[in-house]
Parts: structure tokens; sequence; C-alpha cells
């Protein structure tokens, strides 16, 4: 079977295991057109009330003085480790070794910044305030993953995380939240998101993973900070002469899938147990800390995605379109994230449907 033909075989599926349903590009314009008001005109390069008005809802969501939306949060992020480390004269920068801005942007911090990175902790386990405690010390800026992506979407306890922030204080260290997955995490630290983000002296939230936007981010933080940022977007390119269908989108899916993320979380617990009865799959993190996880099989990737066409051909419903091989094994991992179309899975399916998969690739 082709790739052609097994994506043809997946658009035609009437239900989905992963994240939210599909959705048609002019379905997606109709809708933003309906949340749209009629008396709402377009922003003009990050200005105009469509914009403004959503900046700072966000940014007192997040208990923040002042925010800025950007088209993506790799750009988001590294002006972010920019503006603190100008601020403080000094270049260096530290983070996890799996951080989105080591593993995923080409080094863009080093290549347009010249900023040079202290890797912190291990790759295969959560940051901890022992790894702040065991490194130099002598970065300007550290930048926090919650949840780390990587790693299954596990975050760290209350307690580390915040001795992690006091420590970066004592030691004049301005330490940013890379929050792209942090709407889904509330339900797991049972507090508010300005709770959350009081930690940090900045932080990056994403509207298109578990809100399901188009795209664009948001950089929140102390006002003159966010006016420095906005300066390094303009240089990045960033500051667009309209970025309205992307604020039409993300404030559509504040309003509608922020008050999900309990459900969404609690739909990953029920799965992961299932699945842990079945013999030939892993879960990782056994109890999913948000609404994620890594579901790790003992079969090979064409094995099994080939299982998961027939599967989409017979019954209608896609599980995965894509798999990825295990390190270190000769099995296979699928990145599961809950979403709308999840929640219209019944536990009993999804257990039979992999279980099939399973039975199939053989």
């Amino acid at each position: 079977m082709t790739d052609i033909e097994k994506r043809e075989i997946y658009l035609s599926c009437r239900q989905f295991l992963n994240g939210h349903y599909p959705i048609h590009i002019s379905a997606q314009l109709a809708n933003l057109s309906q949340v749209a008001e009629p008396s709402e005109l377009s922003d003009f390069y990050g200005t105009g009330e469509i914009i403004e008005s959503f900046e700072s809802e966000v940014a007192s969501l997040l208990g923040k003085p002042a925010s800025v939306f950007m088209p993506s949060g790799t750009m988001a992020q590294v002006i972010a480790m920019r503006v603190w480390c100008d601020d403080r004269n000094s270049t260096k920068v530290g983070f996890h070794s799996t951080s989105h801005l080591e593993k995923h942007e080409h080094h863009a911090y080093r290549e347009l910044h010249k900023l040079d990175a202290e890797l912190l902790g291990d790759s295969k386990r959560a940051l901890t305030l022992a790894d702040f405690e065991n490194s130099s010390a002598e970065f300007a800026a550290a930048l926090v993953e919650l949840p780390q992506r990587e790693l299954g979407g596990v975050l760290p306890s209350w307690s580390d995380l915040k001795g992690m922030t006091e420590f970066c204080r004592r030691k004049n260290i301005a330490v940013h939240l890379d929050g792209a997955r942090l709407w889904e995490s509330a339900p797991y630290y049972k507090k508010s998101y300005a709770e959350i983000y009081e930690n940090f002296d900045s932080v990056y939230v994403s509207f298109y993973k578990g809100l399901g936007g188009v795209a664009g981010a948001m950089l929140c933080g102390p006002t003159d900070f966010i006016a420095k940022a906005k300066v390094w977007q303009r240089r990045h390119g960033g500051n667009l002469i309209r970025l309205y269908p992307y604020i039409l989108a993300a404030r559509e899916g504040l309003k509608t899938r922020l008050p999900k993320m309990a459900a969404y979380h609690e739909k990953a617990k029920q799965i992961a147990l299932a699945l842990s009865c079945i013999e030939g799959i892993e879960v990782l993190p056994a109890l999913p800390h948000i609404n994620m996880m890594q579901i790790f099989f003992r079969r090979t990737p064409s094995e099994l995605e080939a299982a998961f066409a027939k599967i989409a051909d017979k019954e209608g419903i896609a599980l995965f379109y894509k798999v990825q091989p295990s390190s270190g094994s000769d099995g296979c991992m699928a990145e599961l994230s809950v979403g709308d179309a999840t929640l219209d899975l019944s536990i009993q399916i999804i257990e039979k449907l992999l279980r099939e998969a399973l039975d199939l690739s053989k």
C-alpha cells in the first residue's frame, strides 16, 4: 500500500484516536467567519482592537502585565532568551537536552543570536532542582518546559518546580517557561494558570496544539520585556501586516477547548490504564500527567502501520497514521494526544482495535 493510498484511507475515516477531528480548509474558514464579530476590523502590524484585546485577555489569564502575539513559538522563545541575555550582558542560557530549542530549531539560538547553551539534566528523565544545583549556574536565562514533550508529557512535582525557579532567582537567572502544552497541565497541578506562571519571569503558550488553532503563540512577561521582544519580532520578520485569522482561531480555541482540558486528561488516564493490560504494549508515563502519552509497541513500524491501515479501511476508525522506531529496541512508538476526536471513542473500542492491530502485525 502506497503512502497516497494510506492517506486517502485515513482521510475517509469517520472517527480518530489521536487529537481533534481533521477539518477541511473551507470548513475552517467558514467557522472563522462565524466567530468573527460583524463590527471587527483587521489588525495592522500588531495594532488594532482584535489583537490588542486578545493579548490583554491572555496576559490577564496568565497573571502577567503584558503580552505579544507571534506567528510561532520558535520565534517567541529564542527572542525571550535573547532579551533576557541582553539585560544581563551575557550570552549564556541553560535548558534541558531535549528542549525544542536544542532538538528541532537547527540551533537558532546559536546561529541567529550567538547564544551559548548549557544542557541540563539527563535526556531520559525530567528536569529537576538537582540538575540546576549541579550546573555551572553561570547562565543569564534558563528555560523550563512544562510538560516535557519528548519524555511523554511529564511534569515535575510542584515542590521541585518551585525549587527550580527559586534557585534561579537566588542566582539572578531569568527563568522562562516553555508552555507549548501548558494549557493541558493545569489539571495535574490543580492550580490556576496565573498560579503556575507566577513562578516564571516570562512565558510562551501555543494556540494550535491542544487548543486546535491554525497557528500562533503568545509571549508574556513584564512590560519592558515585551517592548524589547516586539523590536526583535520586527527584526525576525514576525510582525506581519495581518494576523487576524490566527487570532480568531486562537480566541475560539481558548473559549471552547480550554474548559475541556480536565476531560482530556481524565480520558488519557483511562486509556493508559486499559492499555497497560495488553501484552506487547507499554505506556509512558504509566499514569499520564497531561492529555498525552507515549505508546510503545513490540512490533516493527512497517508491520504496525500496515495493520493500522487495514483497520482504518475496514472500520473507518483511524488509530495512528505513522509510528516511529523506538530507540534501542526492535519496537516502535506512537505519541497519543487526547482531543475532541478521542473523547468520542469508547475505551472498549480503543482497547479492542489496538489488540487487533497487534494480532494483524504478528
